[in-house]
């Protein structure tokens, strides 16, 4: 009987740590976006809209060439933006465009 009060006791209790560390990943906008900037040389590099139910998000990705680091945040209308995924190693897929002597 201990053991299954003290089972459902830590299952309840990491439970409940959970939103605070959630929550710590979102904040206002133009805080987190600078703190990219300035603390990872992360910029602005490709973005889009995400229709919900409820509302529509600004998905961004956020990236650092000289770092290689990456961010992606979803972007509310209120001014609030939350960090989804982090990374390193970040690249870019360019695209070959024909030459312009080349005939098509």
């Amino acid at each position: 009987m201990f053991k299954r009060l003290l089972g459902v006791s830590l299952l309840f209790g990491m439970a409940a740590t959970a939103p605070p560390v959630l929550a710590a990943s979102c904040g206002d906008r133009e805080v987190m976006t600078e703190k990219l900037a300035s603390g990872y040389s992360e910029r602005l590099t490709a973005g889009g809209l995400q229709k919900g139910r409820t509302e529509a998000t600004v998905i961004e990705v956020w990236a650092s060439d000289e770092t290689g680091t990456f961010t992606v945040l979803v972007s509310h209308a209120n001014g609030i933006s939350c960090v989804v995924a982090t990374g390193s190693s970040f690249f870019h897929i360019a695209e070959k465009t024909p030459d312009p002597g080349t005939p098509s």
